[in-house]
């Protein structure tokens, strides 16, 4: 085996990048590793699959193997890097002689992500090598960015669950204290956006609305009409970045987004409060749709709680009728239309039923709640 190569490159690209050479022919591995070496790369070499596997590491940035080799050949070690979940995206070329279709084929369906053929083209290897190293750096940022997220996320979430600890401890010495302060926090998630702070305080009274015409017990519907507003308590966890954009989310971005409902979870659970429990609940069911293609858990009918059903027609209804960076208010017969058109889909069809004979008490109430400054939110009596 063969150390890493520290000599300068004489290429412009970076000898930060390390890619490991797997080939039986020692003869084939100084030659693959000289070429890389000119053009900057860092080099190790395994003259085996079993030697591969055991030299394998984070700071590996491509693996070039051949195929025909013994002990383990090309296509077992890529099937046995792609069974470790932190290597099912580095890249794989497949250095090699053979023309067999069959062959191509079988290298792709386990894992591979390109083929050089021997005998190697400098300009060729340089064009592939760079691309998926290339790749490889781009991916690895990504998960940086995200793991420093979960951290932050974790951050964040500690100090606010400790505080809503101790909230819920003093809940019967205090009990509008106790709901003012939830209120707060629930605001908290939308004040980086002063027009959509009163759509936290639209959305529960709609729940409780919507609670009352379901025949729900009195306690029930006072509860979910303050559990709902923490409904979207998870985006103070998503970056302004995101939150604010005014264009359409990348996929990446819409998964970073869609993680507001686990992070709201985390905030509200593991509390003795029936008021954070339910909380726990919708936050991260009020985006589950009938159908079973809402997230996070792709939930379908039934199987989806109750209060996170309903959440489900206050939220979309008040996102419908309010701005926001991406797109403007829809007046309320687009709105009803748009409605009607999830009956069954994303919504629960005799929820939604209820939510449209009783359509006009619910535009009353996004009338008498107008989007307004934050301070405007607090001289409302709740039960009002």
């Amino acid at each position: 085996m063969l150390p890493f190569q520290s000599n300068s490159p004489s290429d412009s690209q970076p000898a930060s990048q390390h890619i490991l050479i797997v080939d039986d022919d020692v003869l084939n591995r100084e030659l693959l590793q000289e070429l890389l070496l000119e053009l900057g790369y860092e080099s190790q070499v395994a003259a085996s699959g079993s030697e591969a596997i055991a030299l394998l590491n984070p700071f590996t940035d491509l693996i070039m193997t051949d195929i025909q080799m013994p002990d383990m050949d090309g296509f077992a070690l890529i099937e046995r890097v792609r069974e470790r979940p932190e290597y099912e995206n580095l890249p794989i070329i497949v250095v090699t002689a053979f023309s067999s279709k069959e062959e191509r084929l079988r290298a792709v369906e386990t894992g591979a992500n390109d083929f050089l053929a021997k005998p190697i083209d400098r300009t060729e290897l340089r064009v592939r090598v760079r691309s998926l190293v290339k790749l490889c750096e781009i991916q690895k940022k990504e998960k940086r960015y995200r793991d420093e997220l979960e951290l932050e996320v974790g951050r964040r979430t500690g100090a606010l669950h400790r505080a809503l600890e101790f909230m819920a401890d003093a809940e019967g010495k205090a009990h509008e204290a106790h709901l003012e302060t939830v209120r707060r926090l629930a605001i908290a998630a939308e004040y980086r956006d002063e027009n959509t702070a009163a759509h936290v305080f639209r959305v529960g009274k709609y729940c409780a609305l919507l609670a009352e015409y379901l025949k729900l017990p009195q306690h029930e519907v006072d509860l979910l009409r303050d559990a709902a507003s923490m409904h979207d308590v998870g985006k103070i966890g998503t970056p302004d970045s995101i939150l604010l954009k005014p264009g359409k989310l990348t996929p990446e971005e819409r998964r970073i987004m869609e993680f507001h409902t686990h992070i709201g979870a985390r905030i509200l659970g593991n509390s003795n409060s029936e008021l954070l429990e339910a909380g726990e609940q919708i936050a991260m069911t009020h985006h589950e749709r009938w159908d079973g293609t809402g997230y996070p858990y792709g939930l379908k009918g039934t199987d989806i709680p109750l209060y996170g059903r309903i959440c489900a027609v206050a939220d979309v209804f008040d996102a419908l009728m309010s701005s926001r960076p991406y797109k403007v208010a829809f007046t309320f017969e687009t709105a009803r239309g748009i409605m009607e058109e999830g009956r069954g889909s994303h919504f629960d069809p005799d929820f939604l039923d209820l939510f449209l004979l009783h359509f006009d008490e619910f535009i009353a109430i996004h009338e008498q709640h107008p989007d307004a400054h934050h301070s405007l939110l607090f001289s409302h009596n709740h039960a009002a």
